[in-house]
């Protein structure tokens, strides 16, 4: 302290490992190197700019990669090693699509799958939070059956089904998966089962008695202009 004082200098805060400690405004100016020597800059500032940039706004489809197989075909050279993805996009609506692709690596075969399901997507009916009426589709060897549930019911299956009821706006289902158990036959099975849904309003019973009702309402609506005629 003697020393410090006499030279007029600020004393030297030395850490617990021996070494000085860095004063603020020398910590200000210091630039960070990488081991070529060149400057590091603002890391922490550019990664924060880059989450910036990105675009938050909500997708309008989800993706979910519903199963992925190792495949191989065998030619003149040995066998070549692929995979196969199935993928199902929705809405969480009345809009479903399923795609399945093959490519050389998994994110090329999810990439493939996904596009085929936006352009094999389709639109179905609902009634409320469930399925119009009871439907049974088949798809070569699997068979799906689908009921409609009271609300509170839930999504009652398993599997494939689910997965792809999930990105629907069903909130309450039975189902059953009967025949074979190969995921690609029973994804197309539900997708036929979704679009095979017809509203009430177009059933085969309630159609004609819609029909009967609009003579009806045209006779009450000319007797009352008569009415006010006299």
């Amino acid at each position: 302290m003697a020393e410090s004082d006499k030279t007029g200098s600020k004393p030297q805060v030395v850490n617990k490992a021996g070494t000085l400690k860095m004063s603020d405004s020398v910590a200000a100016t210091k630039v960070q190197k990488d081991i070529n020597g060149r400057a590091m800059g603002n890391r922490r500032g550019g990664r924060r700019d880059r989450n910036r940039n990105q675009d938050t706004a909500p997708k309008e489809f989800d993706t979910v990669t519903i199963n992925i197989d190792r495949v191989s075909r065998t030619v003149s050279g040995g066998r070549r090693m692929r995979f196969k993805a199935l993928v199902a996009i929705g809405n969480h609506k009345n809009k479903i699509g399923v795609g399945i692709a093959k490519a050389g690596d998994v994110t090329s075969a999810v990439q493939k799958a996904t596009t085929k399901a936006k352009k094999n997507m389709i639109e179905f009916n609902m009634d409320g939070e469930t399925i119009c009426h009871e439907v049974e589709t088949r798809s070569t060897g699997a068979d799906v059956l689908m009921k409609p549930a009271a609300p509170g019911t839930g999504i009652i299956a398993g599997g494939v089904v689910r997965s792809i009821i999930g990105l629907t706006g069903i909130k309450n289902l039975i189902s059953k998966s009967l025949g074979s158990t190969n995921k690609v036959n029973i994804a197309y099975a539900v997708i036929d089962g979704l679009r095979e849904q017809t509203p009430r309003d177009q059933w085969v019973g309630n159609a004609k008695k819609a029909d009967k009702k609009e003579p009806a309402k045209k006779a009450t609506t000319q007797k009352s202009t008569k009415k006010e005629d006299k």
